[in-house]
Protein backbone atom coordinates (compact mmCIF):
# COMPACT_ATOMS: atom_id res chain seq x y z
CA UNK A 1 0.00 0.00 0.00
CA UNK A 2 0.96 3.59 -1.25
CA UNK A 3 1.65 5.50 2.24
CA UNK A 4 2.63 9.23 1.61
CA UNK A 5 5.00 10.62 4.62
CA UNK A 6 3.27 12.87 6.94
CA UNK A 7 5.94 15.58 5.91
CA UNK A 8 5.15 15.32 1.92
CA UNK A 9 1.40 15.50 2.85
CA UNK A 10 1.71 18.99 4.62
CA UNK A 11 4.12 20.49 1.46
CA UNK A 12 1.21 18.88 -1.24
CA UNK A 13 -1.79 19.93 1.04
CA UNK A 14 0.04 23.77 1.37
CA UNK A 15 0.92 23.75 -2.44
CA UNK A 16 -2.89 23.18 -3.71
CA UNK A 17 -3.79 26.53 -1.48
CA UNK A 18 -1.90 28.10 -4.48
CA UNK A 19 -3.78 25.89 -7.66
CA UNK A 20 -6.37 27.40 -10.22
CA UNK A 21 -8.15 24.69 -11.75
CA UNK A 22 -10.26 25.50 -15.13
CA UNK A 23 -12.97 22.90 -14.02
CA UNK A 24 -15.64 22.36 -17.77
CA UNK A 25 -18.45 19.81 -18.09
CA UNK A 26 -21.90 18.90 -16.93
CA UNK A 27 -23.36 21.03 -14.13
CA UNK A 28 -26.21 19.52 -12.38
CA UNK A 29 -27.65 20.38 -9.20
CA UNK A 30 -28.62 17.15 -6.68
CA UNK A 31 -31.99 17.54 -4.54
CA UNK A 32 -32.34 15.02 -1.48
CA UNK A 33 -35.91 14.76 -0.14
CA UNK A 34 -35.54 13.19 3.20
CA UNK A 35 -38.36 11.93 4.63
CA UNK A 36 -40.04 8.47 6.41
CA UNK A 37 -42.36 5.51 5.40
CA UNK A 38 -45.09 4.46 7.36
CA UNK A 39 -47.37 3.04 5.20
CA UNK A 40 -47.79 2.19 2.01
CA UNK A 41 -50.18 3.65 -0.84
CA UNK A 42 -53.59 2.03 -0.82
CA UNK A 43 -53.10 3.11 -4.69
CA UNK A 44 -50.41 1.18 -5.30
CA UNK A 45 -47.76 -0.93 -4.10
CA UNK A 46 -45.29 1.07 -3.37
CA UNK A 47 -44.18 3.61 0.06
CA UNK A 48 -45.56 6.96 1.14
CA UNK A 49 -42.53 8.93 1.75
CA UNK A 50 -43.25 11.70 4.51
CA UNK A 51 -41.03 14.35 3.80
CA UNK A 52 -39.56 16.69 6.44
CA UNK A 53 -36.91 18.35 4.94
CA UNK A 54 -35.16 18.94 1.79
CA UNK A 55 -31.71 20.24 0.57
CA UNK A 56 -29.94 21.05 -2.29
CA UNK A 57 -26.00 20.22 -3.69
CA UNK A 58 -24.08 21.09 -6.31
CA UNK A 59 -23.38 17.78 -8.55
CA UNK A 60 -21.47 16.90 -11.67
CA UNK A 61 -19.03 19.16 -12.77
CA UNK A 62 -19.95 21.48 -10.07
CA UNK A 63 -19.47 19.14 -7.61
CA UNK A 64 -15.74 18.78 -8.60
CA UNK A 65 -15.10 22.53 -8.69
CA UNK A 66 -16.48 22.04 -4.92
CA UNK A 67 -14.42 19.57 -3.78
CA UNK A 68 -11.24 21.45 -5.61
CA UNK A 69 -13.09 24.68 -3.14
CA UNK A 70 -12.93 23.18 -0.32
CA UNK A 71 -9.03 21.96 -0.68
CA UNK A 72 -8.44 25.56 -0.56
CA UNK A 73 -7.56 26.19 -4.18
CA UNK A 74 -9.46 27.76 -6.62
CA UNK A 75 -11.79 26.47 -9.06
CA UNK A 76 -12.81 27.80 -12.12
CA UNK A 77 -16.27 26.38 -13.67
CA UNK A 78 -17.58 26.13 -17.19
CA UNK A 79 -20.49 24.92 -18.44
CA UNK A 80 -24.18 25.40 -18.87
CA UNK A 81 -27.30 25.74 -17.26
CA UNK A 82 -31.09 26.81 -18.11
CA UNK A 83 -32.89 29.83 -17.26
CA UNK A 84 -34.98 28.68 -15.10
CA UNK A 85 -35.69 28.46 -11.56
CA UNK A 86 -33.04 25.80 -10.50
CA UNK A 87 -30.68 27.33 -12.69
CA UNK A 88 -30.90 30.35 -10.50
CA UNK A 89 -30.86 28.09 -7.47
CA UNK A 90 -27.67 27.18 -8.91
CA UNK A 91 -26.47 30.39 -8.75
CA UNK A 92 -27.41 30.92 -5.75
CA UNK A 93 -25.47 27.75 -4.24
CA UNK A 94 -22.42 28.71 -6.00
CA UNK A 95 -22.17 32.20 -4.51
CA UNK A 96 -22.77 30.25 -0.93
CA UNK A 97 -19.73 28.49 -2.13
CA UNK A 98 -17.55 31.51 -3.03
CA UNK A 99 -16.95 30.12 -6.12
CA UNK A 100 -17.13 32.73 -9.79
CA UNK A 101 -20.12 32.20 -12.04
CA UNK A 102 -18.72 34.28 -15.10
CA UNK A 103 -18.10 30.85 -16.86
CA UNK A 104 -21.65 29.64 -16.20
CA UNK A 105 -24.15 29.91 -20.07
CA UNK A 106 -27.01 30.22 -19.78
CA UNK A 107 -29.07 28.25 -22.96
CA UNK A 108 -32.39 29.31 -22.88
CA UNK A 109 -33.16 26.25 -24.69
CA UNK A 110 -32.74 23.36 -22.07
CA UNK A 111 -33.34 22.56 -18.44
CA UNK A 112 -30.90 22.93 -15.73
CA UNK A 113 -29.79 19.36 -15.33
CA UNK A 114 -31.16 17.89 -11.68
CA UNK A 115 -31.35 14.74 -9.97
CA UNK A 116 -33.67 14.02 -7.24
CA UNK A 117 -33.09 11.38 -4.28
CA UNK A 118 -35.78 10.45 -2.32
CA UNK A 119 -34.37 9.31 1.09
CA UNK A 120 -36.41 7.45 4.01
CA UNK A 121 -34.56 5.94 6.70
CA UNK A 122 -30.99 6.42 5.47
CA UNK A 123 -31.96 4.45 2.49
CA UNK A 124 -32.80 5.85 -1.31
CA UNK A 125 -36.77 5.32 -2.61
CA UNK A 126 -36.48 6.52 -5.60
CA UNK A 127 -34.55 8.77 -7.84
CA UNK A 128 -35.68 10.82 -10.51
CA UNK A 129 -33.54 12.88 -13.09
CA UNK A 130 -34.62 16.37 -15.09
CA UNK A 131 -32.91 16.98 -17.85
CA UNK A 132 -31.61 17.37 -21.65
CA UNK A 133 -29.11 14.90 -22.82
CA UNK A 134 -29.08 16.79 -26.36
CA UNK A 135 -25.93 18.24 -27.87
CA UNK A 136 -25.96 21.61 -26.90
CA UNK A 137 -26.08 24.23 -30.18
CA UNK A 138 -23.06 25.46 -31.71
CA UNK A 139 -23.88 28.71 -30.65
CA UNK A 140 -23.72 28.29 -27.08
CA UNK A 141 -20.73 25.44 -27.55
CA UNK A 142 -18.75 28.71 -29.02
CA UNK A 143 -19.70 31.00 -26.03
CA UNK A 144 -18.10 28.05 -23.78
CA UNK A 145 -15.40 28.09 -26.11
CA UNK A 146 -14.59 31.43 -25.58
CA UNK A 147 -15.06 31.32 -21.74
CA UNK A 148 -12.09 28.27 -21.67
CA UNK A 149 -10.02 30.33 -24.04
CA UNK A 150 -9.89 33.10 -22.24
CA UNK A 151 -9.25 31.44 -18.78
CA UNK A 152 -7.15 28.42 -19.96
CA UNK A 153 -3.66 30.33 -19.98
CA UNK A 154 -4.00 31.02 -16.37
CA UNK A 155 -5.14 27.97 -14.58
CA UNK A 156 -2.42 25.44 -13.37
CA UNK A 157 -4.86 22.49 -14.76
CA UNK A 158 -7.61 21.92 -17.25
CA UNK A 159 -9.82 19.31 -16.10
CA UNK A 160 -12.99 17.62 -18.22
CA UNK A 161 -16.06 16.10 -16.50
CA UNK A 162 -17.86 14.54 -19.29
CA UNK A 163 -21.21 13.05 -17.69
CA UNK A 164 -22.65 12.83 -21.61
CA UNK A 165 -25.44 15.00 -21.01
CA UNK A 166 -24.13 17.34 -24.26
CA UNK A 167 -22.07 19.79 -22.78
CA UNK A 168 -18.73 18.22 -23.79
CA UNK A 169 -18.71 18.05 -27.61
CA UNK A 170 -15.71 16.78 -30.08
CA UNK A 171 -15.03 20.15 -31.29
CA UNK A 172 -14.98 21.47 -27.32
CA UNK A 173 -12.59 18.35 -26.79
CA UNK A 174 -10.72 19.40 -30.06
CA UNK A 175 -10.29 23.11 -28.62
CA UNK A 176 -9.39 21.76 -24.62
CA UNK A 177 -6.88 19.77 -25.87
CA UNK A 178 -5.55 21.78 -28.20
CA UNK A 179 -5.28 24.78 -25.54
CA UNK A 180 -3.43 21.95 -23.00
CA UNK A 181 -0.70 21.60 -25.23
CA UNK A 182 -0.46 25.02 -26.04
CA UNK A 183 -0.42 26.07 -22.99
CA UNK A 184 1.71 23.11 -21.58
CA UNK A 185 -1.45 22.59 -18.91
CA UNK A 186 -2.41 19.73 -16.87
CA UNK A 187 -5.41 18.26 -18.91
CA UNK A 188 -7.13 15.68 -16.58
CA UNK A 189 -10.61 13.72 -17.98
CA UNK A 190 -12.93 11.85 -16.38
CA UNK A 191 -15.21 10.62 -19.38
CA UNK A 192 -18.19 8.78 -19.84
CA UNK A 193 -19.34 5.94 -22.96
CA UNK A 194 -19.82 8.93 -25.89
CA UNK A 195 -16.74 10.43 -25.84
CA UNK A 196 -14.41 7.54 -24.23
CA UNK A 197 -11.87 7.75 -27.11
CA UNK A 198 -11.87 11.17 -27.92
CA UNK A 199 -9.08 12.79 -25.54
CA UNK A 200 -6.34 11.73 -26.63
CA UNK A 201 -3.11 13.10 -25.19
CA UNK A 202 -4.71 14.11 -21.90
CA UNK A 203 -2.50 13.92 -18.83
CA UNK A 204 -4.26 11.83 -16.81
CA UNK A 205 -7.46 9.77 -17.85
CA UNK A 206 -9.64 8.50 -14.97
CA UNK A 207 -12.45 6.06 -16.29
CA UNK A 208 -14.34 3.39 -13.67
CA UNK A 209 -14.32 -0.05 -14.49
CA UNK A 210 -17.53 -0.55 -15.40
CA UNK A 211 -17.14 2.44 -17.93
CA UNK A 212 -13.59 0.98 -19.11
CA UNK A 213 -15.50 -2.69 -19.71
CA UNK A 214 -18.11 -0.65 -21.96
CA UNK A 215 -15.34 1.04 -23.55
CA UNK A 216 -13.49 -2.04 -24.26
CA UNK A 217 -16.15 -4.56 -24.81
CA UNK A 218 -15.07 -7.27 -21.99
CA UNK A 219 -15.45 -7.65 -18.50
CA UNK A 220 -12.50 -7.39 -16.03
CA UNK A 221 -12.79 -10.07 -13.77
CA UNK A 222 -8.84 -10.71 -13.12
CA UNK A 223 -5.39 -9.32 -13.15
CA UNK A 224 -4.68 -10.15 -16.67
CA UNK A 225 -7.53 -8.58 -17.76
CA UNK A 226 -7.08 -5.34 -15.64
CA UNK A 227 -3.28 -5.22 -17.58
CA UNK A 228 -5.08 -6.44 -20.90
CA UNK A 229 -7.27 -3.50 -20.44
CA UNK A 230 -4.84 -0.71 -19.59
CA UNK A 231 -2.57 -1.30 -22.23
CA UNK A 232 -5.42 -0.84 -24.99
CA UNK A 233 -6.54 2.22 -23.46
CA UNK A 234 -3.01 3.85 -23.08
CA UNK A 235 -2.10 2.66 -26.50
CA UNK A 236 -5.11 4.24 -28.09
CA UNK A 237 -5.22 7.39 -26.32
CA UNK A 238 -1.48 7.99 -25.84
CA UNK A 239 -2.31 9.71 -22.43
CA UNK A 240 0.41 9.67 -19.92
CA UNK A 241 -1.59 7.90 -17.13
CA UNK A 242 -4.59 5.94 -16.71
CA UNK A 243 -6.10 5.40 -13.10
CA UNK A 244 -8.88 2.95 -13.21
CA UNK A 245 -11.39 3.06 -10.17
CA UNK A 246 -12.68 -0.40 -9.14
CA UNK A 247 -14.96 0.58 -6.18
CA UNK A 248 -14.40 -1.60 -3.23
CA UNK A 249 -10.82 -3.17 -5.33
CA UNK A 250 -9.61 0.68 -4.88
CA UNK A 251 -7.45 1.86 -8.40
CA UNK A 252 -5.12 0.66 -10.79
CA UNK A 253 -2.56 3.12 -11.87
CA UNK A 254 -0.91 2.70 -15.28
CA UNK A 255 1.72 4.50 -16.87
CA UNK A 256 2.93 3.97 -20.57
CA UNK A 257 6.17 2.67 -19.35
CA UNK A 258 4.06 -0.56 -18.54
CA UNK A 259 4.08 0.09 -14.47
CA UNK A 260 0.59 -0.69 -12.22
CA UNK A 261 0.08 0.86 -9.29
CA UNK A 262 -2.44 -1.38 -7.07
CA UNK A 263 -3.71 1.36 -4.39
CA UNK A 264 -5.87 -0.63 -2.17
CA UNK A 265 -9.62 1.57 -1.04
CA UNK A 266 -9.73 3.29 2.51
CA UNK A 267 -13.49 3.03 2.40
CA UNK A 268 -14.05 1.54 5.46
CA UNK A 269 -18.15 2.07 5.62
CA UNK A 270 -19.59 2.78 2.38
CA UNK A 271 -23.23 4.87 2.58
CA UNK A 272 -23.10 6.40 -0.61
CA UNK A 273 -21.04 6.21 -3.92
CA UNK A 274 -22.67 9.17 -4.86
CA UNK A 275 -19.70 11.63 -5.78
CA UNK A 276 -17.03 9.40 -4.92
CA UNK A 277 -15.61 9.51 -8.99
CA UNK A 278 -15.65 13.32 -8.69
CA UNK A 279 -13.74 13.85 -5.62
CA UNK A 280 -11.40 11.61 -7.04
CA UNK A 281 -10.64 13.43 -10.13
CA UNK A 282 -10.98 16.78 -8.19
CA UNK A 283 -8.66 16.03 -5.69
CA UNK A 284 -6.21 13.72 -8.37
CA UNK A 285 -6.26 17.09 -10.60
CA UNK A 286 -5.37 19.50 -7.70
CA UNK A 287 -2.84 17.50 -5.94
CA UNK A 288 -1.07 16.69 -9.21
CA UNK A 289 -0.66 20.48 -10.11
CA UNK A 290 0.44 21.36 -6.97
CA UNK A 291 3.67 19.07 -7.53
CA UNK A 292 2.75 16.01 -6.22
CA UNK A 293 3.60 12.58 -8.33
CA UNK A 294 0.97 10.98 -9.95
CA UNK A 295 1.22 7.82 -7.83
CA UNK A 296 1.08 9.97 -4.94
CA UNK A 297 -1.96 12.34 -6.35
CA UNK A 298 -4.03 8.86 -6.68
CA UNK A 299 -3.15 8.11 -3.23
CA UNK A 300 -4.97 11.33 -2.24
CA UNK A 301 -7.64 11.02 -4.37
CA UNK A 302 -8.44 7.42 -2.89
CA UNK A 303 -8.07 8.66 0.59
CA UNK A 304 -10.45 12.11 -0.29
CA UNK A 305 -12.86 9.40 -1.64
CA UNK A 306 -12.71 6.52 0.96
CA UNK A 307 -13.81 9.46 3.20
CA UNK A 308 -16.85 10.85 1.10
CA UNK A 309 -18.55 7.16 0.43
CA UNK A 310 -18.69 7.64 4.32
CA UNK A 311 -21.45 10.16 4.14
CA UNK A 312 -25.12 9.68 3.00
CA UNK A 313 -25.40 12.02 -0.23
CA UNK A 314 -23.03 14.52 -2.05
CA UNK A 315 -20.77 15.94 -0.11
CA UNK A 316 -16.96 17.60 -0.91
CA UNK A 317 -14.13 16.72 1.19
CA UNK A 318 -12.36 19.53 3.35
CA UNK A 319 -8.63 19.60 3.59
CA UNK A 320 -9.03 19.02 7.59
CA UNK A 321 -11.13 15.71 6.65
CA UNK A 322 -8.24 14.45 4.15
CA UNK A 323 -5.01 15.50 6.42
CA UNK A 324 -6.21 13.47 9.03
CA UNK A 325 -7.04 10.73 7.33
CA UNK A 326 -3.61 10.56 5.52
CA UNK A 327 -2.15 11.24 9.02
CA UNK A 328 -3.70 8.27 10.07
CA UNK A 329 -2.50 5.90 7.13
CA UNK A 330 1.12 6.92 7.79
CA UNK A 331 0.60 5.80 11.78
CA UNK A 332 -0.71 2.83 10.51
CA UNK A 333 2.17 1.81 8.58
CA UNK A 334 4.28 3.00 11.73
CA UNK A 335 2.40 0.28 13.85
CA UNK A 336 2.57 -2.54 11.17
CA UNK A 337 6.17 -2.60 10.78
Amino acid sequence: MTVIPWNRVKEILAAIQEQRILVIGDIMLDQYCWGTVNRISPEAPVPVVDIGSESIRLGGAANVANNIRSLGAEPWLVGVIGNDGYGRRFLDEMKIHHMSTDGIIIDESRPTTIKTRIIAHHQQVLRTDRESKKRISKKIEQQTIDVIRRLAHKADALLIQDYNKGTITKDLIKQVTGLAQQYRKILAVDPKFDHFFSFGGATVFKPNQREVENALGFKIEDERQLQKAGEKILKRLQCSYLLITRGEQGMALFDRKGKVTHIPTRAKEVYDVSGAGDTAIGVLTVAHAAGASITEAATMANHASGIVCAELGIFPVVKEELSREMKLAVQERKESC
